[in-house]
């Protein structure tokens, strides 16, 4: 199978967080309204499936490959219609976490059906959606690719032990970024972030989900069982920082503007967002520390009282077919949950897209490996108590 690999900016990660739908649902709550959560057996309806052959799938902006000469063209989606007989209506209309959680929850807590069959979610917000029960379980007896390939890095994470209820789309890692051209020496550590030579010349990412893994992680802490002292830790050596002015300032993803310009010289940083800066500049480098560095997902998830859940699950095992993950892989260059892609990616006729398969911000070896970690996520009831905190440090 040709592949071509492809540059683009990808806005998967929330740029701000406040303090999010939890909050929103907390009030309605207190005012009177049923409590939100959702049992199980509340979730599902009569399954179309079978007679009506289709599905409408809720995803981000440019996280799907599309036809070199026709943006509007998916050809990994083309070739599972043609396949399967399965019309699916993609639409790129989430933008952010929160803001799409804002605008299918009052179906959700209300049982009603979002008209989604399959939504996109970054890991923090997966979280919340299976503790409100808002999503169903998947058949994993009926995805055996996904059962087969899913990566063992990305199988069990604390929100959906055994991933019953979500399978990632894509991966990526939150680590460090730097110039070393202009810097003139190596980071190894989180710690060299506070080195005198970098002083002024740092950003930290602004999202409270985004930021404090890897922060934790540089003071030793395993993230996969955190506390609330870690955290407040954390944020007592931020607050040191900003006084010191060892802080430029907090960012989303526009981290990569100062890195490019010069102005920061390190910084919080996707794996992603660095494989495309590096096609323009080879001295940017992304480092996964040696305390380790968090390991995150956007997951696929089939809300609840979906009318095409069988088709929606075909459609998820379709994208875990080692052919099928690599041609993606080869655009979007981000971490692939499927590492069996890496054998058809080393294989390809193009060689920019078979050097793709020796990419560890790809396909991450066995050294980095050991160092990533999907962190705990933040519960509900800590939520507001420590996005305040993070929001008024960070100034939002």
């Amino acid at each position: 199978m040709p592949f071509s690999a492809k540059n683009a900016s990808l806005p998967r990660r929330s740029l701000l967080r406040a303090l999010g739908g939890g909050v929103v649902l907390g009030g309605l709550a207190g005012c009177g309204v049923p409590a939100a959560y959702v049992g199980p057996g509340e979730r599902a309806v009569t399954d179309l499936s079978a007679s009506d052959r289709r599905l409408t799938w809720a995803n981000w902006p440019l996280y799907i490959d599309t036809d070199d000469a026709d943006p509007n063209r998916r050809p990994t989606l083309e070739a599972f219609g043609k396949r399967t007989g399965i019309s699916v209506k993609y639409t790129e209309e989430i933008n952010d976490n929160d803001e799409f959680f804002g605008k299918i929850s009052p179906a959700l807590m209300n049982h009603q059906q979002t008209g989604r069959d399959l939504i996109v979610m970054s890991d923090w917000m997966c979280a919340r959606f299976v503790r409100l029960g808002w999503v169903q379980k998947m058949d994993r007896s009926k995805q055996p690719d996904v059962a087969r390939y899913l990566d063992p890095l990305l199988r069990s994470p604390a929100f959906d032990p055994g991933r019953r209820y979500s399978v990632p789309w894509q991966s990526g890692i939150t680590g460090i970024a730097y110039d070393r051209r202009r810097l003139g020496r190596e980071v190894r550590h989180v710690s060299d972030l506070w080195a005198d030579d970098l002083k002024g010349r740092v950003t930290l990412l602004s999202g409270l989900d985004e930021a404090f893994a890897l922060l934790m992680q540089g003071n030793g802490v395993d993230i996969t069982k955190w506390t609330a002292d870690d955290f407040h830790k954390v944020c007592d050596q931020v607050e040191k920082y900003v006084a010191q002015g060892r802080i430029r300032r907090f960012t989303g993803n526009d981290y990569t503007k100062d890195l490019v310009s010069g102005d920061v010289l390190a910084c919080q940083a996707y794996s992603g967002d660095v494989i495309q800066l590096q096609a323009d500049n080879p001295h940017i480098r992304f480092v996964v520390p040696e305390e380790g560095a968090e390991l995150w997902s956007d997951s696929l998830m089939i809300p609840d009282r979906a009318r095409h859940k069988r088709n929606a699950e075909r459609l998820v095992d379709y994208y875990y077919a080692p052919e099928v993950a690599a041609q993606l892989a080869a655009w979007v260059n981000y971490v692939c949950p499927v590492p069996a892609a890496r054998h058809v990616l080393a294989d390809a006729k193009d060689k920019d897209t078979a050097a793709l398969a020796e990419n560890p911000l790809i396909f991450p070896d066995s050294q980095m490996r050991e160092r990533l970690v999907i962190a705990r996520d933040i519960t509900s009831r800590e939520r507001v108590e420590f996005a305040k905190r993070w929001n008024k440090i960070v100034g939002l």
